[in-house]
């Protein structure tokens, strides 16, 4: 009888935990959720995330707004977040560069990415790709690796930066195929795709997003996108693997993440709903020809991806010599 008294009241004591939970997801959201975008507006992080804003305000019938909160290479925004209370009206879109390749390239990261942040759902996959000047005389990823093989050490490719996920392609390749492409940093996409398009440069590691528009006006040659799959835009363009079957491009992406501690309910709104506006066929249609791959994961497969992209940057970050600043 003393058992069953005793069982019986860890039941209710359960009950009484888990209710004020249960009520307080129910009741969420009861006031304006919050997405912090820690790059400028304009950019393509800014623009997903104001897609889906108004997506969530119909569904939850309370205003989403959307607040830049730029600097230091998107850390002042995502620190915001990591530092917050953990009940769904402060939330962030991030990316693979604030959660995984800052911690290698940065001395004083001011958040753990892991311990600090609840992952909502990896958004999209920015699609990526190698393009030359058309005076290269390649027309493919093998005539590259043959040339680049005839002239060690004479080719040279550009990238947004030191440490960038280009960059990392880059050195990628380079070991992949057994060649040595010499690195060339830019201090953004822009400056590099401006010198491949003069001829500064010869080969330039990207965005399909920055690559498409000089692709098709024939200042640049797309000769292949980095991911395992042909791009849906791009069905044309072949991809790396169909040469190099090794080569495994970074991962790389844009996600909505939660200070760590998110109520489970709440989560799951969360992602019920941002799953839900990026894969609507209109909203799917605008991503992809941004060159943006739509993902739409669980929580759990995006805490699985953060973890092994970490275990993959670390690796390339250290055969590459990269050092913290």
């Amino acid at each position: 009888m003393k058992r069953l008294i005793s069982i019986g009241t860890w039941i209710v004591f359960g009950l009484a935990v888990l209710a004020p939970v249960a009520a307080h997801a129910q009741a969420w959201p009861a006031r304006t959720v919050r997405i912090v975008v820690p790059f400028p507006a304009g950019s393509a992080l800014d623009l997903l995330a104001r897609m889906v804003a108004p997506r969530m305000q119909e569904a939850y019938g309370q205003p989403v707004v959307v607040e830049n909160r730029v600097g230091a290479n998107g850390m002042i925004g995502t620190e915001v977040v990591a530092h917050s209370p953990p009940d769904g009206y402060l939330i962030q879109v991030g990316t693979s560069g604030t959660h995984v390749t800052s911690i290698f390239l940065n001395k004083n990261v001011p958040y753990d990415p892991v311990k600090d942040f609840t992952p909502i759902t990896a958004a999209v996959e920015p699609a990526t790709c190698v393009v030359v000047n058309p005076s290269l005389a390649v027309q493919s990823i093998r005539e590259l690796i043959d040339y680049a093989k005839r002239n060690p050490g004479k080719l040279s490719y550009g990238t947004s930066g030191i440490g960038s996920v280009f960059h990392l392609a880059g050195e990628l390749f380079n070991q992949t195929a057994g060649v040595e492409l010499v690195h060339v940093p830019y201090k953004g996409v822009a400056p590099a795709m401006t010198d491949v398009v003069a001829g500064q440069i010869l080969v330039n590691f990207t965005s399909v997003a920055d690559a498409m528009t000089h692709s098709k006006a024939g200042k640049v040659r797309m000769l292949a996108v980095l991911e395992p799959k042909r791009y849906p835009g791009l069905p044309e363009v072949p991809t790396v693997t169909e040469t190099l079957s090794a080569f495994q491009k970074p991962a790389t992406w844009f996600g909505f993440l939660g200070p760590a501690g998110l109520p489970q309910p709440i989560l799951a709104r969360l992602n019920g709903e941002i799953v839900k506006a990026i894969t609507a066929a209109d909203a799917r249609a605008k991503l992809e020809g941004m060159g943006l791959n739509v993902i739409g994961n669980t929580p759990e497969q995006f805490s699985a991806l953060i973890r092994s992209g970490i275990e993959q940057y670390g690796r390339i970050v250290k055969s590459a010599g990269i050092k913290p600043e």
